[in-house]
């Protein structure tokens, strides 16, 4: 044996000095062409050989070329791919990648455990990176990073709070009363996004429906997640994209790959934000003299003279801007660890956040900690593992809507510049003689806290099971877990003008405590197959899925509380509910992929699914997907040189909706006869026989690339049909109910999505990238088997949404001049446009900003009514149609409720920045190779809006972020400007 050994080293010592003189090694630095900064992760291939490596965290790479090899290959996601030429007697080679602005060899997904390169897909899949996402500015969470971005999308802010609140619809609307937001999957890890109401009902009566509403302004929980650790998005519009879901792809999929490591050095990134946050609009308060005091208020005496004592003094007070004109300071601080060898891959990322809000006592603070790694055990195995912690905590104040008038800015419309509302020297405010409210007071004394404590993980295990030249097999398994506690706090002390003196409840204390376990296991087969010498590619996956979601919420509303105290056991009257969803599912998926030597890719894909949400649990539904792509310019007979990328593709596929939790069951409520507690049936009946909503979408779209792909226009048109509506149908009282669930109507969505990405300026000291998204979307309702019912709202005095069959979804009816009650306004946009662009001035310097149009889409502005109502509107005595009759006597006179339903166009600046990176030859002048890089800028969000809106932003949402009426501005938290400063230093 040892002998053996030895002849093996001695053969091995001989032939080495021959293979030495046989081959070139080669070494260099790879770096960003625009920022000068170095590349990791760089695949540098022997061009006609396997030969290959990466580059390292620094850029750098070596590799030793094959006798008669002379060419290398440099290619890296997001960037053009550089052949260069090599000479034997070559040692040094250095390359700069220029950054392609069109990515088309970028992958997007196919299936549940499949990819593509975007040149070959057949659905119209919008991506953004991580430059596209927070490369600008710094959003304050996640969906304010992609607003204005998504093609396709319309994303809307429902309040300027600390901490988020934003709806994403995407094709329209797909859904009247089941699940309006689409599904969030980040790492394979399905995402919960709720939006859980904090219980302010109980104080504001802003709702009707008991103690949880969606008008209390929660926040919702994509928030959580830190927009820095985000690699892609990938946004799954329609059901031909978002089918592989199935059930839970009934308002699209958004897909999101966090960062993870790369070969070579530990690289340390560390940043810091600093900011400020202003009020981006003020309405302004109305200029107030005796006559227009005596005309409001009707000749009072006592209010004239406290008019003639307050601005004899001085103190006519612009509360609006004392109330929304805090300056905000914002603060990120950032810190990423990655790196890794052949074998194992990290990447560590650390996030805390501080940040005040422009009234008051509200602010946000999260504190997030990623860690998310990859190792190869073997040839046979690897695996992923991605896990995020998050702690947060928003203070939210309390505005929107209220039916009590102690909201801020409900308490703020009816009172005068004259009122005095501040403290005196002992800390005492003296009560608002204008409203139930001093609104100072409530922003002072109160609580409105919501804190998150988050634990995000999932584990991927790759077994490759079979491989030859011609086939592989390998198998996925793949569990991830979402648990969240939720805690909402809201203190209304008896100190309170709306609390105290017989007016209120002397004191509330209200706390909710949610809990929230989803877990999704699932495991899939995956052959590619190779015939026909490298022309045919065939893919298949086969697979199952489980999901569990567990929801527990519980809410504490406490009065009558003992003076000074905030525990629910020092209350004389609690009132408890609690709500539990529990949901059970189980899928079945296969699919297959074929692709033609990259010119004809088809694919054909069905998922089966069920639910403890059907009627019937145990009976599967079927969810099939396809789609064709034909790249026409990589065929043989394609001689038209400009044209670099001309690709025909069609889709087809279906998704489902869930009806909502319980909609099968006629529930129990409690109830209390004679002091003997029990339970009587709800008003509501369910429906046993209750079918989920399907979408079923057919889209269509050319894909067309320009003088080397420097012009990419992407154009789809798609026809989304929502069968199987779940709706509320009106019953006779005799029948012990007043409403029952039903399946009763057909939802119609019709659309054009337009993108043109472009760069066209490119020199050794400047490059343009440019990109310019045009997307528009009617809906329709083509069927309703109930009687026509309105939806949202305040009613037709005002203008509220009306679902009735021949209509848009989203038609706003009301009352008009002469009595009739007809369509007044449609909330959804004539059409959107987006022109995001980035300027690189002499390789260092970098400029970049979004502009976002909407065009149309209108809003039921009960803003400016209630401020009129109170003859407080800073125009009311101007006269702006010239009729002799003041604006705010014309607006209440009007008799018609086209006077609040108002057009909401805005052209917005949503951002900004200008960026500075140091050259390295000057860091390595003062740092040596401390400084890897150093940058250095400044930006800004939503720096301006041109709008006619006469609200606070024609961006609002007064029923948040779930439910089909968007676009009800009823006294919102005011939106803000943000300016920044940034460093960030790479180790």
């Amino acid at each position: 044996m040892k002998k053996s050994y030895f002849l093996k080293l001695l053969l091995l010592l001989w032939v080495l000095p021959f293979a030495l003189l046989a081959q070139t090694n080669v070494s260099g630095t790879v770096t960003d062409a625009g920022a000068g900064t170095p590349l990791p992760g760089v695949s540098v291939i022997v061009v006609g050989t396997t030969t290959g490596t990466t580059t390292d965290a620094q850029g750098n790479y070596m590799i030793a070329l094959p006798a008669g090899a002379n060419k290398l290959t440099f290619s890296f996601l997001g960037y053009v791919p550089q052949t260069r030429e090599v000479s034997s007697n070559m040692t040094k080679l250095d390359v700069q990648l220029q950054e392609r602005t069109t990515n088309l060899q970028e992958v997007v997904v196919t299936g549940l455990a499949t990819t593509v390169k975007r040149a070959n897909a057949a659905n119209a899949v919008t991506a953004l990176n991580t430059k596209e996402l927070v490369g600008t500015t710094n959003p304050q969470t996640l969906d304010g990073a992609i607003s204005g971005k998504v093609v396709g999308a319309n994303v809307v802010t429902s309040s300027g709070a600390p901490g988020g609140g934003i709806s994403v619809k995407m094709r329209g609307i797909t859904s009247i009363f089941g699940e309006a937001e689409p599904l969030y999957v980040i790492d394979g890890i399905i995402m919960d996004n709720s939006s859980i109401s904090s219980g302010l009902n109980a104080v504001t009566a802003a709702s009707t429906q008991g103690n949880t509403s969606t008008q209390d302004n929660p926040s919702n929980r994509i928030a959580d997640l830190n927009p820095d650790d985000i690699e892609s998005i990938e946004f799954l519009k329609g059901a031909s994209a978002a089918a592989i879901y199935g059930s839970l792809a009934s308002a699209g999929v958004v897909v999101i790959t966090t960062k993870r490591g790369a070969v070579g050095k530990t690289v340390v990134n560390f940043s810091q934000d600093v900011g400020v946050a202003t009020v981006s609009n003020l309405l302004g308060m109305r200029p107030l003299t005796e006559e227009r005091v005596r005309s409001t208020y009707n000749n009072n005496e006592a209010i004239l003279q406290m008019f003639r004592e307050a601005r004899d003094a001085g103190r006519l007070i612009d509360y609006e801007e004392e109330l929304y004109g805090n300056e905000g300071m914002l603060y990120t601080t950032r810190l990423n660890v990655s790196g890794g060898d052949d074998k194992t891959r990290f990447f560590v990322g650390g996030l805390i956040q501080d940040e005040e809000g422009i009234i008051k006592n509200t602010g946000y603070e999260k504190k997030s900690l990623r860690f998310n790694l990859d190792h190869t055990i073997s040839k046979r195995f690897d695996f992923s593992l991605s896990t995020n912690y998050i702690n947060s905590s928003a203070d939210r104040g309390l505005t929107n809507n209220d039916n009590a008038g102690v909201s801020y800015g409900v308490a703020l419309s009816s009172t005068p510049s004259f009122a005095n509302l501040f403290p005196d020297e002992n800390g005492i405010y003296p009560n608002n003689p204008f409203a139930s409210s001093n609104f100072l007071q409530t922003r002072d004394l109160i609580t409105n806290n919501e804190l998150t404590n988050r634990f995000i993980g999932g584990l991927t295990v790759n077994a490759y099971l079979h491989e030859t030249d011609k086939t592989s097999t390998k198998l996925v398994l793949r569990g991830g877990l979402d648990f969240y506690n939720l805690k909402t706090r809201a203190i209304f002390p008896s100190l309170l003008q709306f609390q105290s003196n017989g007016n209120g409840t002397n004191g509330a204390s209200i706390q909710g405590n949610n809990y929230n376990l989803n877990t999704n296991f699932a495991a899939f087969l995956v052959n590619n197959l190779n015939l026909a010498d490298n022309t045919l590619f065939l893919t298949t996956t086969v697979g199952a899925t489980r999901e569990n979601f567990n929801q527990d919420q519980t809410l504490n509303v406490a009065t009558q509380l003992v003076e000074g105290q905030t525990n629910l056991d020092q209350a004389g009257a609690l009132d408890i509910s609690q709500t539990r969803l529990i949901e059970r599912n189980k899928g079945l998926f296969f699919q297959e992929e074929v692709n033609f030597r990259d010119r004809i890719i088809a694919t054909a894909g069905l998922r089966l699914d069920k639910s403890s949400n059907n009627a019937d649990p145990n009976e599967f539904q079927a969810f099939p997907k396809f789609s064709l792509a034909l790249n026409v310019a990589n065929f043989d007979f394609w001689n038209v040189e400009a044209v670099s990328l001309l690709k025909l593709r069609s889709a087809y596929g279906e998704a489902g909706g869930f009806p909502p939790f319980g909609a099968k069951y006629t529930s129990f409520v409690p109830s209390n006869i004679g002091g003997t507690p029990g339970v009587i049936i709800a008003l509501q009946r369910g429906n046993s026989n209750i079918e989920q909503e399907r979408q079923k979408e057919l889209e269509a779209g050319i894909d067309l690339g320009l003088f080397n792909s420097r012009v990419i226009l992407e154009a789809t048109v798609y026809n989304k049909q929502v069968e199987n509506l779940i709706l509320f149908q009106n019953t006779e009282p005799s029948s012990g109910s007043t409403t029952r669930v039903v399946n009763g109507g057909e939802l119609r969505n019709r659309g054009i999505e337009l993108a043109l990405n472009l760069i066209p300026l490119e020199t050794p000291s400047l490059k343009w990238d440019s990109k310019t998204s045009y997307w528009v979307n009617r809906s329709k309702i083509t069927q309703l088997d109930i009687e026509p019912f309105a939806l949202g709202a305040f009613g037709s005095g005002y203008g509220t949404y009306f679902i009735e069959e021949g209509a848009s979804a989203t038609q706003i009816v009301g009352a008009t001049a002469d009595g009739e009650v007809r369509k007044i306004g449609d909330a959804t946009p004539d059409f959107q446009m987006n022109f995001h662009n980035f300027f690189t001035i002499k390789q260092n310097l970098t400029f970049s900003f979004l502009l976002h149009w909407k065009k149309g889409g209108d809003n039921v502005n009960l803003t400016q009514l209630l401020f009129d109502a109170s003859g407080t509107s800073a125009d009311y005595d101007e006269d702006d149609d010239g009729d002799g009759v003041i604006n705010g006597e014309d607006r209440l006179s009007s008799g018609t409720a086209e006077t609040w339903v108002q057009d909401a166009s805005y052209l917005r600046l949503r951002e900004i920045g200008l960026y500075y990176t140091i050259p390295k030859s000057a860091l390595s002048t003062v740092f040596g190779n401390l400084l890897q890089n150093v940058r250095v800028g400044a930006s800004a969000n939503n720096l301006f809006t041109i709008t006619d809106y006469s609200g606070y932003d024609p961006e609002v949402s007064n029923f948040g972020s779930n439910g089909l009426s968007t676009g009800v501005d009823v006294t919102p938290f005011p939106p803000s400007k943000r300016y920044f400063f940034h460093l960030s230093i790479g180790f």
